[in-house]
């Protein structure tokens, strides 16, 4: 069973009642890293919805802010998450997942959401670069717009 409820810091971080910490627009961060290899495959937003259908269903749902729409994924790509473990932070304002990813986590069709290097350039300014960036799919025949 869960611990008591305390309002102190200490017992926000080791009492075991799920309070998830939504932000002002109801949302809570989700990194999803690959089960098997720890690689982090992308980071999503949470609505009490779409968490509680997470832990229901074991697959991965989200909230779009951009569609203002639930969704689970691989509900139109069939690029599906299966949750093998779930965990809170301390403060139980973001959620971690590790998945059995079916295919690419990347709506650009790519295994990964994190495509791209961050690098130093001759100058000393940041660059980006490819990397880890072959298509699984394409987003254009994948998500044709009826």
């Amino acid at each position: 069973m869960s611990s008591p409820v305390s309002s102190s810091q200490a017992g926000i971080e080791e009492d075991l009642t799920f309070r998830p910490r939504f932000d002002a627009s109801g949302l809570v961060t989700c990194v999803a890293t690959d089960a098997t290899t720890g690689d982090v495959l992308m980071i999503a937003h949470m609505n009490e919805e779409a968490l509680r259908r997470t832990v229901e269903t074991g697959d991965a749902w989200y909230y779009s802010r951009s569609r203002k729409a639930l969704w689970r994924k691989g509900e139109s790509s069939g690029q599906v998450q299966r949750v093998v473990e779930m965990r809170t932070d301390c403060d139980q304002d973001a959620i971690w997942i590790k998945v059995e990813q079916r295919g690419a986590a990347c709506h650009t069709g790519r295994r990964s959401c994190f495509y791209r290097a961050v690098t130093k350039g001759e100058g000393g300014e940041a660059r980006v670069t490819f990397i880890d960036a072959d298509r699984l799919f394409d987003p254009a025949d994948v998500y044709k717009k009826s």
